[in-house]
């Protein structure tokens, strides 16, 4: 098993185990805001089975169905993370609402609310590894999970504040009120994962700065050749997809083009992860005198 899916497993036991902390504060103190923050935990569990399932699926090598491989798995994913966060929001509101309208008095019983803070540290610690370990290994799934947890996370302090002024104000919908903010802030969330994560099935283009960083090494590395233009990149998953149009002279042989093909598809690779380089080869009346000139 890859370290990739041994941490979306990971995620997964991490999920449970904060959703079982999380219900057993709110069956201790019988508080609609811990209940919503609870509910909340259920979709990190679902988001961590899709992002598992995803991440799985997405390291499949290529095949002759799917050539161009199966990372984007990962971001249909996150995309139903995001669905699936929107959903607990309403579900919160729902709850609020109910709340709202016949208020009892929760018990506010300081074990129930230590058992709610190390659900919070539990999740704090996993959301910064998931973030650290997506990033660097450009898993939009996991740190869709990791950024999930976040949120999560300060839900659950927003909550746990409220709690105090509950107890300080004794003001009873206040505790339904608080629900409603969590089911906000879990909305917010949804949306932004789920707005980001299209954008990647949309073929989003690689960052200015991978952009300019292959503009620089087409520059230096395309010694006999005349210049490059239309360098166009789209990212899925960990895969960066780059193509451009490399112009030579006209009387160069095919071999000393591909020499220079090759010398340039190496030094992206060794600057860009996960680059897979289409070069097409022109002649040089195709000059457009607009594009990367070569050093």
């Amino acid at each position: 098993m890859s370290l990739r899916l041994r941490i979306a497993l990971g995620s997964v036991v991490v999920g449970i185990a904060v959703l079982v902390l999380k219900y057993l504060a709110y069956l201790l103190t019988g508080s609609v805001a811990l209940y919503s923050d609870a509910l909340e935990s259920i979709v990190n569990v679902a988001s961590s089975l899709a992002a598992l399932t995803a991440v799985w699926f997405a390291a499949k090598p290529a095949d002759q169905n799917h050539p161009y491989g199966h990372d984007k798995a990962e971001y249909f994913a996150a995309v139903l993370v995001g669905v699936m966060i929107v959903l607990a929001a309403l579900a919160i509101f729902r709850a609020a609402w109910v709340g709202f309208q016949s208020p009892e008095a929760p018990d506010y019983r300081l074990d129930g609310l230590a058992v709610n803070g190390l659900a919070s540290v539990i999740n704090g610690g996993w959301a910064f590894l998931l973030i650290r370990f997506g990033r660097r290994h450009r898993s939009p799934a996991l740190v869709a999970d990791g950024r999930h947890l976040v949120a999560d996370v300060m839900t659950s302090l927003g909550v746990l504040v409220g709690v105090g002024l509950v107890l300080v104000t004794g003001w009873r919908q206040l505790d339904s009120i608080l629900a409603a903010l969590v089911g906000l802030n879990v909305l917010w969330s949804g949306w932004t994962l789920m707005k980001e994560s299209v954008s990647g099935l949309m073929d989003e283009a690689a960052s200015t700065e991978v952009q300019d960083r292959l503009r620089a090494l087409i520059s230096e590395h395309g010694e006999g050749a005349i210049e490059a233009h239309d360098l166009r990149t789209r990212t899925a998953g960990q895969t960066t997809f780059i193509d451009f149009h490399l112009v030579v002279p006209g009387d160069m042989s095919v071999d000393t083009a591909h020499d220079i093909c090759d010398r340039i598809e190496q030094a992206i690779a060794r600057h860009v992860a996960g680059a897979r380089v289409t070069i097409h080869v022109e002649p040089e009346h195709k000059a457009k005198h607009s594009g990367i000139v070569v050093l």
